[in-house]
């Protein structure tokens, strides 16, 4: 079971989303939360795997809730869901540490799936987020693919197949099925992966494995 945490200052968000996710069977709402330093406090009191948080609320806004509530003892991971389409919060939110994000707008399936495969450690943006924060922040930049090649370097070839399928969006089950390893073996790898990276989710691997050209 997926314990969910809801994270929005609007309660009629709050409850439209408690409302889809309470019907998946395979997802629990466990807490709400009015704004990042009520979420940060309710992650602390109970076991939280996946919160979605939006962007823009008083006190202490999403972007800095995410990179507190990843800094946690036990980190839950992070859909930024917002109705604002912004570079800027794309970018932030990611940086902030966060596996994926959505528009608010976004289909209740397609919403309910990405908390699965996040769950599940994989990572899932809007297409129209994704296709702009690469153009913009990780395409045709020198300096910053010259920097993402020498941490690649420090990767086993096999952590580079590995890391090649993660930046495809596979999840660790598909990664073994495609190179004839366990589960636990992928897990392994993406551990050393992202150690040797520096960065804490797939969404920042995969990031950087685009900086790099790695082929995919």
């Amino acid at each position: 079971m997926i314990r969910a945490m809801i994270v929005d200052d609007d309660a009629l968000v709050r409850l439209g989303l408690t409302d889809l996710l309470d019907g998946d069977p395979g997802i629990q709402v466990v807490a709400q939360a009015v704004d990042g330093l009520d979420a940060v406090e309710q992650a602390g009191a109970h076991r939280v795997d996946v919160a979605l948080v939006d962007v823009r609320m008083p006190r202490l806004d999403g972007i800095t809730a995410t990179a507190r509530l990843r800094a946690l003892p036990h980190p839950p991971k992070v859909i930024t869901l917002t109705t604002f389409d912004l570079d800027e919060y794309v970018y932030n939110a990611l940086a902030a540490g966060a596996d994926g994000f959505l528009l608010k707008d976004t289909d209740p399936a397609e919403i309910l799936r990405a908390v699965h495969l996040v769950a599940a450690g994989s990572a899932m943006l809007h297409p129209a987020a994704a296709r702009r924060l690469i153009d913009r922040y990780h395409a045709g930049n020198q300096p910053k693919a010259t920097a993402a090649r020498a941490l690649l370097e420090q990767l086993t070839p096999r952590e580079l197949d590995v890391l090649a399928l993660l930046a495809q969006g596979e999840t660790n089950a598909d990664i073994g099925t495609r190179l004839a390893m366990r589960e636990s073996t992928v897990k392994a790898h993406v551990s050393r992966i992202f150690t040797a990276l520096g960065v804490t989710n797939r969404v920042q691997a995969a990031l950087l494995a685009r900086d790099a050209e790695l082929p995919t």
